[in-house]
């Protein structure tokens, strides 16, 4: 057996694309449309061969609620102080700052949470970080 991809769905396509390919680094793989099911589906992944998420695009619009049943994606991250502040300064809250130079959560712009988890070792505390309070939930 092979994990292939989770999908989730998307309203807005290219905030989501922003966010996983320029703030996050995945790289959009290939993209599909249905004319005949009106939507499309986008695949994206940290390198070709590895897991990917799914995106499904419903060209009618549609709103849709967060389940209680998901819980988030995991991103292995090589300098998790760095991205949080890039991350930051692109207008993403830091839910769960990286006090600990180990782990921080953000949602992406449909919700999803995203835990981003340094690689390695922790890094070692940062003064930025090291008395950040939790917000929202995740």
């Amino acid at each position: 057996m092979k994990f292939l991809h989770s999908m989730i769905r998307v309203t807005d396509v290219e905030k989501s694309l922003h966010f996983y390919t320029e703030l996050l680094g995945l790289k959009l793989l290939r993209k599909k449309d249905y004319p005949q099911g009106r939507f499309t589906l986008y695949y994206l992944a940290t390198e070709e061969g590895e897991p990917e998420i799914e995106f499904t695009h419903n060209w009618d619009t549609q709103e849709y609620t967060q389940g209680n049943n998901f819980g988030h994606f995991a991103f292995q991250v090589d300098n998790i102080y760095q991205l949080c502040e890039r991350l930051e300064e692109a207008g993403i809250t830091i839910l769960r700052p990286p006090r600990d130079g180990h782990m921080a959560f953000i949602k992406d712009p449909n919700g999803i949470s995203i835990e981003l988890l340094q690689a390695g070792d922790a890094l070692p505390p940062s003064d930025k970080w090291r008395n950040r309070e939790s917000v929202g939930s995740w």
